[in-house]
């Protein structure tokens, strides 16, 4: 069930937007275990086609990058890997994914991450008016416009996505 915060606390990522001057939106809702943006979506009754993941990855040397995705869908990481010209891509285990982007798993945002890693956006992403993700904690997203990405991140349009 979705909960309203009277007060949410500044995370890494909200100081990076702010500090951007990005306006966005606040959406606390009731963190699952392994419940994903799919159970994200569903509580706070959002499309979970606009409930972008951030996924932390590594390529073939261990060098990591992050996949923003939408909620509904997957990375093909032979598409990925192809598209970035590595040899491979997989998702990193939990506890380097957390140590690269200084966020608990399940609460990964993309903006303010303790170590700087190239982005990759699937395209039809950029294509949306909106969209919400991870404000750098769990149970907690923030809605942009998606070209931030782009103009802060450097983000790297892909076409990576498969139907869950």
């Amino acid at each position: 069930m979705a909960k309203k915060a009277a007060h949410i606390s500044e995370t890494p990522a909200t100081a990076f937007l702010r500090t951007h001057g990005v306006p966005f939106s606040e959406h606390a809702y009731d963190y699952a275990p392994h419940g994903g943006a799919l159970h994200s979506a569903q509580v706070l009754g959002l499309d979970p086609f606009m409930v972008v993941k951030t996924l932390v990855m590594q390529d073939q040397d261990a060098r990591p990058l992050v996949v923003l995705m939408h909620g509904n869908r997957t990375v093909s990481t032979k598409q990925l890997a192809r598209q970035i010209g590595a040899k491979a891509v997989e998702p990193c285990d939990p506890q380097v994914a957390q140590r690269h982007s200084g966020y608990l798993v399940g609460g990964t945002s993309p903006f303010g991450t303790r170590r700087q890693m190239p982005v990759y956006v699937e395209q039809s992403i950029l294509d949306l008016p909106r969209i919400v993700l991870n404000g750098g904690r769990r149970g907690y997203l923030v809605g942009i416009e998606p070209q931030v990405c782009v103009r802060l991140l450097g983000a790297t349009p892909v076409h990576c996505a498969l139907a869950e």
